[in-house]
C-alpha cells in the first residue's frame, strides 16, 4: 500500500469511528506523520487531494503550537450531493478530475459500478479526440453535468 493510501485510510478510519451524520476527525499533522512514519508534507498532500469539498469534506486548520486539522464529512442525500458535485465542476473539467469525482461518487454509493464505467468511458480523453483540444474540457464538463442531472432525477 502506498503511503498516501495508508494516510487516507487512517483518516477514513478516524471518520468512521465518529457515528454522527456529519462525522469529523481532528488530527495533529506532526503527530500523525510520526505515527505513520512519513513527513508532514505527505499528510498535507493527502488532505488537499483526497478530502476536498467536491468529495464531500470540509477541512479546517489552525496553525501554531496547538494547531490541528479538522476534517468533516458532509452528509447529504443523493440529490443534494449530486447538485453539489455539479456546482463544483464549473465550466470545464479535465479527464483526470472527472475520473476522481466518478470514483468518489462510486465510493459514496451515489452511483453503481455500471454507471461509473459508462461515465468513465464517456468522459475519457479517448472520447474527445475529434474535438479541438481547447474545447475538450468545456465539452466534458457540460456532458458530465448532464449525466449527473439525469441521475439525480432517478
Amino acid at each position: 500500500m502506498r503511503i498516501s493510501d495508508l494516510i487516507a485510510q487512517y483518516i477514513m478510519d478516524m471518520l468512521e469511528e465518529d457515528s454522527a451524520s456529519n462525522s469529523s476527525a481532528t488530527i495533529k499533522r506532526n503527530e500523525l506523520a510520526e505515527e505513520i512514519g512519513c513527513v508532514p508534507s505527505q499528510i498535507n498532500y493527502v488532505i488537499t487531494s483526497r478530502f476536498t469539498p467536491e468529495q464531500g469534506y470540509i477541512v479546517e486548520s489552525r496553525r501554531g503550537g496547538g494547531g490541528y486539522i479538522k476534517i468533516t464529512r458532509i452528509s447529504m442525500d443523493k440529490v443534494s450531493a449530486l447538485q453539489h458535485v455539479m456546482q463544483s465542476i464549473g465550466s470545464a473539467i479535465d479527464a483526470n478530475s472527472a475520473q476522481n469525482i466518478i470514483a468518489e461518487l462510486l465510493a459514496r454509493r451515489l452511483i453503481d459500478v455500471t454507471c461509473a464505467r459508462l461515465m468513465s468511458a464517456a468522459l475519457s480523453d479517448q472520447a474527445y479526440k475529434v474535438i479541438e483540444p481547447e474545447k475538450r474540457d468545456v465539452m466534458r464538463a457540460a456532458i458530465f453535468k448532464n449525466m449527473l442531472l439525469a441521475i439525480s432525477k432517478e
